[in-house]
């Protein structure tokens, strides 16, 4: 899988994908990238920076939604230029594909919009890696039908990844089940934060319990992701985005070196 020029991932260590929710400046940016980008190499895994140019999908109608699609996606460009990083974000509407897809070098497809068929194949057209998330109200073998959405435009560089699946109210739960069946058709990744998130668990705003995230990790691992999607901030409660289920940035080597050893097992 191709991610850029420099970087390519063939599923023989681990892959990250990791950074903060959303764009809220370059410096943030640039020094999670920065920190993240070393410790992979350390460890030997492969790392691909994550943050979203907009957040379209927000509880609260006053929640922060972004910088503003042209100033986020400079960032995301001189991003991966600078530090020779591979860089994903979310795409929501096929209309924001043309500039975003000379900005970055992975897309993704939102869980609320795994289903859009319009969506998927223009990903796909693009001939960049396309990452699915699967809805939280998609079984596993659903998600069969988004990959070969995308496949059928001639792109076979096809991730999905794993975040839970809505229980009861404001609250997910996640079945590690879903790891190997999904893996009968696509590499998987496992959303290690975004699965422990209490949507408007917090009333106009999602809750989260980043205390569980560790442990999800490892029960992925154990069943054999091929992934990881981490959110990480240097102060996740002044996030402005999806801060009570984020990873403090200072945590996340202890939290990695146990995933590699549960996957060296």
């Amino acid at each position: 899988m191709k991610m850029n020029d420099k970087l390519s991932w063939n599923r023989t260590r681990p892959l990250l994908i990791a950074g903060p929710c959303v764009v809220e400046n370059a410096e943030l940016c640039f020094q999670v990238a920065s920190h993240m980008q070393q410790l992979c190499q350390q460890i030997g895994w492969d790392y691909v920076f994550k943050a979203s140019y907009k957040k379209a999908n927000r509880t609260s109608l006053h929640s922060f939604t972004g910088l503003g699609i042209d100033e986020s996606l400079r960032i995301l460009d001189d991003l991966r230029q600078q530090l020779s990083v591979p860089v994903i974000t979310d795409v929501h509407e096929t209309t924001d594909l043309p500039s975003v897809s000379q900005a970055v070098d992975l897309l993704q497809v939102p869980a609320f919009l795994c289903r859009q068929t319009e969506l998927l194949i223009a990903c796909g057209q693009t001939g960049k890696p396309v990452n699915i998330k699967k809805g939280q109200f998609m079984a596993p073998n659903q998600m069969q039908f988004a990959v070969d959405k995308v496949k059928s435009t001639g792109n076979d560089q096809v991730l999905l990844t794993e975040r839970g699946t809505f229980f009861g109210y404001s609250d997910l739960v996640v079945d590690m089940r879903s790891i190997p069946l999904m893996q009968s058709f696509a590499p998987v990744i496992f959303d290690v934060t975004h699965s422990v998130q209490q949507p408007g668990g917090l009333g106009e705003r999602s809750g989260g319990n980043r205390l569980m995230a560790p442990v999800l990790a490892r029960a992925a691992a154990a069943v054999g992701a091929d992934g990881f999607f981490i959110e990480t901030h240097p102060s996740p409660d002044q996030a402005l985005s999806d801060g009570p289920n984020m990873i403090p940035l200072k945590e996340m080597k202890k939290m990695l070196i146990k995933l590699s050893s549960i996957l060296s097992c």
